[in-house]
């Protein structure tokens, strides 16, 4: 199949893009590949440190995938050699290392979660242990040779981590010069990442020339903000949504999204055209956060699960219905008296707040309702009859049933 015109190809590869570097020298590069009907072998690379890949690390993903959908190749780098080292790339700390036996094996389970956004069947997944395992210590020197501790201190990371006399290992310094270095190992045309990258972006370009191959283009996408809306999306801060989660657990997550996130999620995590997005951006919020939940959905589950996952949000949460897996609070009749306890300590021993204090003030507010119909408490000190299966809220995410237990 013949490559689209290079307008076409542009079009593609700018949406979601922050940083192209060269672009110029992207557009010789699409040009030529035209020109002689040769792919270009466009390059990700994977440090399997973790098993959990989450919405922010299937940017570059897709990205690649519709390098793949142009007619270009996929070069997958997993680095089992880099992760010995851990990538020092925005962090102000260093990296826990890992074994050799955990790289492997979280690779195995990053390659099944990679599938679901490239084809793995179209694409070169290379472990660069097959170069770096190899070296000698003269090979080692003669590569570390053509990189100065100058040039290193001018990594943001590294810079501002010397500036406040924070450690920086040697071994960390390795890891920009091994990433450059599997570029060349590849003859990678195109390297894929975000904007933190562009280091070892450029490091890479400088170490092709030295080695007598034409420069790899950068081709960076911005960092996806978490359910937050300010902070990059990850594990640690608990905003994040993972490709593994459930589509009920997925939509929930994208119901809580800040408005002002909604064109990014669209434009980095969709192929939807940007007109209809504008379209939809226009209208009303709760519309546009579905839309994107179902199309996310789809693309890592199915469509039914979309639709089944949005009717069940709609049933439980957005009009006040009743959970269908609702938990269960367990509260001994010892604490009853006449079979009845006073809404605030209900509340409490049910786990549905922390203190009594704030089940007064839940209380107060109106965000606390018990039975089947929702009924609000009046006072922190109403008698609720307790009985098993009783229904309890506290707002619209926590909630529960009573089971009594006879002490």
């Amino acid at each position: 199949m013949p490559f689209p015109p290079v307008d076409e190809q542009l079009a593609v590869i700018r949406r979601g893009t922050e940083q192209i570097v060269p672009e110029t020298e992207l557009i010789e590069k699409l040009e030529k590949s035209r020109a002689t009907d040769t792919p270009l072998r466009v390059k990700y690379g994977i440090d399997p440190t973790g098993i959990d890949l989450h919405l922010g690390h299937t940017v570059p993903m897709r990205k690649m995938r519709q390098f793949q959908s142009l007619g270009h190749q996929a070069v997958i780098i997993i680095g089992n050699y880099t992760a010995l080292v851990g990538d020092p790339s925005g962090r102000d700390e260093t990296r826990a290392r890992l074994t050799a036996e955990q790289v492997e094996a979280n690779a195995v389970d990053y390659l099944g979660q990679l599938g679901k956004v490239i084809d793995l069947d179209k694409a070169e997944v290379i472990r660069n242990g097959e170069w770096f395992a190899s070296m000698t210590f003269q090979e080692t020197l003669e590569l570390t040779s053509k990189v100065t501790v100058a040039q290193l201190l001018t990594r943001d990371d590294f810079s501002k981590r010397y500036k406040a006399e924070s450690p920086i290992y040697l071994h960390e310094c390795l890891y920009p010069i091994m990433q450059a270095w599997d570029s060349v190992k590849i003859s990678a045309d195109i390297e894929l990442g975000g904007t933190e990258q562009l280091y070892s972006f450029m490091l890479a370009r400088d170490l092709q020339k030295d080695s007598g191959q034409p420069g790899q283009v950068g081709v960076m996408s911005p960092i996806l903000v978490g359910l937050d809306g300010h902070r990059r999306m990850g594990k640690s801060l608990d905003n994040y949504i993972a490709i593994a989660d459930p589509p009920f657990e997925m939509i929930k997550k994208f119901m809580q999204l800040p408005d002002e996130c909604m064109r990014m999620y669209f434009e980095l995590l969709t192929d939807l055209p940007m007109s209809d997005v504008e379209a939809l951006l226009s209208g009303h919020a709760k519309e546009c956060k579905q839309r994107l939940a179902a199309a996310v959905i789809t693309e890592y589950h199915s469509p039914e699960d979309a639709s089944g996952a949005i009717d069940r949000w709609e049933r439980e949460i957005g009009s006040g219905g009743q959970p269908e897996d609702i938990p269960v609070a367990v509260i001994s009749s010892t604490d009853l008296q006449g079979g009845e306890i006073s809404a605030a300590q209900l509340l409490k021993l049910a786990n549905l707040c922390n203190s009594t204090s704030e089940a007064r003030r839940a209380i107060s507010q109106g965000g606390a309702y018990f039975g089947a119909d929702k009924e609000r408490f009046e006072s922190h000190d109403t008698l609720v009859p307790v009985t098993d299966g009783l229904l309890l809220w506290v707002g619209k995410k926590r909630f529960c049933r009573v089971s009594i237990q006879n002490d």
